[in-house]
C-alpha cells in the first residue's frame, strides 16, 4: 500500500492521508478503527456501488467491532441536489447521527461530493473519509475537499471546501467499473498528463491498452502520479484562488455541454470535449503549435473518449451556460489555455466569436 500526506495548514487539522493499493480493505479497516475512533461510522454509497459491494464493507467493518449503518440513494448525476440531500440529512437524524459520528463515502465522483457536502454542514461539520471506487474519484475527486450538489442551473453551484480525514483509494473497485465510466477517469488522468506532466502523458499513450486492459501494476503507477500532483497542487492552492484553478482545463467548456445534455453525457465526456474545445482555442489564438494540438485530440480519441459534440446542441444554450460558470470573475469567464503540453495558462476574456466557432467546428 503507497501512502502520501496531503499537507495543508499547519495551524489546522485538515492535513490527511491518500493510500494507494490494490485488495487493502483489510489494512485499511485496521487504520479506520485505530486512527479515525467515533460513536457511530455511516457508510452512505449509491444503489449501484452498494448493490456490489456495500454488504462486504459493512462485513469488514463489524469484523472490526465497529458500530456501521448503512444509506443508499439512487445512482447517477441527477441525484446530486438538495432533496436527496435533505433525504439523506434525515435518515441520519433517524438513526441517531451526531456529532461523534463519522461518515464514510463508499462511491465515485457523486458520492463523494454529496457526502462531503453532507459532513460539512450537518451539526454544522462533522467528519468523513473517502473511499472512492471510480476511476474518476480515485485520481481526482476523492482529493482537495471540494463538495458540491447542483442546482437546476448549472453543475456544483452550491458547495463547500470541506477536507476529508483520510482517503482510501483500492484498484479492486475498478474491476467491476463499467466501461464508460472507467473512460471517464482516462479523461481526468489525460489531463494531468496535460497541464503538469508530459511524462505521464507519454506514459499513457504508450501504455493505453494496458490501462485500458486495467492491469493493475500500470494503474496503480498512474494513479499514484495523479494523486501527487492533485495533492500537490491543493497544497499550494487550497481554495481555489490561483494555482489550483489549472485543474480545471477542459471543465469550463466541459461543464457547460454536461449542463445543456441534461447529463446524458457524462463528466468525463464533457471534459474531454472540453480539453479538445480548449486546445483549439489555444491554437486559435497562437499559443499551441498544430503538432501539440493533434496529440491532445489523439489521447482522447486513443482512450476511447468522444471528440465531437453532438450536432443537435444549440451552441447558444452551451454559451449561455458558460456565463453561469461559477469560477467566473466579474463577468469574465476564465479559461485554462496551453502554451504546450505541461504548460497550461489562465486566460479571461477570450472572444466569444472564437469560442463560437470552435463548438461549430467540433459539431
Amino acid at each position: 500500500m503507497r501512502s502520501m500526506k496531503v499537507n495543508l495548514d499547519k495551524k489546522s487539522s485538515s492535513s490527511y492521508e491518500i493510500r494507494i493499493g490494490y485488495k487493502i480493505v483489510d489494512r485499511m479497516m485496521l487504520i479506520i478503527s485505530k486512527n479515525f475512533k467515533a460513536n457511530r461510522y455511516v457508510l452512505i454509497t449509491d444503489n449501484s456501488v452498494g448493490s456490489i459491494y456495500a454488504k462486504q464493507m459493512m462485513d469488514s467493518f463489524k469484523d472490526v467491532g465497529l458500530n456501521i449503518n448503512r444509506i443508499e440513494f439512487s445512482a447517477g448525476e441527477s441525484s446530486k441536489n438538495i432533496n436527496t440531500v435533505m433525504d439523506i440529512v434525515g435518515k441520519l437524524l433517524e438513526i441517531g447521527a451526531d456529532r461523534g459520528t463519522m461518515l464514510i463515502a463508499l462511491g465515485g465522483g457523486v458520492v463523494g461530493d454529496m457526502v462531503g457536502f453532507i459532513a460539512s454542514i450537518y451539526m454544522r461539520g462533522i467528519p468523513y473519509i473517502q473511499i472512492p471506487t471510480t476511476l474518476i474519484a480515485q485520481v481526482d475527486s476523492s482529493i482537495g475537499g471540494k463538495t458540491a450538489i447542483d442546482l437546476p442551473v448549472g453543475k456544483n453551484l452550491l458547495g463547500t471546501f470541506c477536507q476529508p480525514c483520510a482517503v482510501f483509494a483500492d484498484l479492486m473497485f475498478l474491476e467491476t467499473l463499467p466501461q464508460k465510466e472507467f473512460n471517464n477517469g482516462l479523461a481526468e488522468i489525460i489531463k494531468y498528463g496535460i497541464i503538469d506532466d508530459e511524462k505521464l502523458f507519454r506514459l499513457l499513450s504508450e501504455n493505453m491498452d494496458a490501462v485500458k486492459n486495467r492491469d493493475s501494476v500500470v494503474l496503480l503507477k498512474i494513479v499514484e502520479n495523479c494523486c501527487r500532483i492533485k495533492k500537490s497542487i491543493v497544497e499550494i492552492d487550497e481554495k481555489e484562488q490561483g494555482l489550483r484553478r489549472l485543474l480545471n482545463f477542459g471543465h469550463t467548456l466541459g461543464h457547460a455541454i454536461e449542463a445543456v445534455s441534461k447529463y446524458t453525457i457524462s463528466h468525463g465526456e464533457g471534459v474531454a470535449l472540453g480539453m479538445i474545445a480548449a486546445a483549439r482555442i489555444s491554437e486559435k489564438m497562437r499559443y499551441l503549435d498544430l503538432t501539440q494540438l493533434k496529440r491532445i485530440e489523439e489521447i482522447i480519441l486513443q482512450a476511447g473518449l468522444p471528440g465531437k459534440i453532438p450536432q443537435n446542441f444549440s451552441t447558444a444554450d452551451i454559451m449561455s451556460r458558460l456565463v453561469m460558470d461559477k469560477k467566473k470573475k466579474d463577468d469574465i469567464v476564465n479559461f485554462v489555455l496551453l502554451k504546450k503540453i505541461g504548460m497550461p495558462f489562465v486566460h479571461g476574456g477570450i472572444d466569444d466569436k472564437i469560442i463560437n466557432d470552435v463548438i461549430e467546428e467540433m459539431k
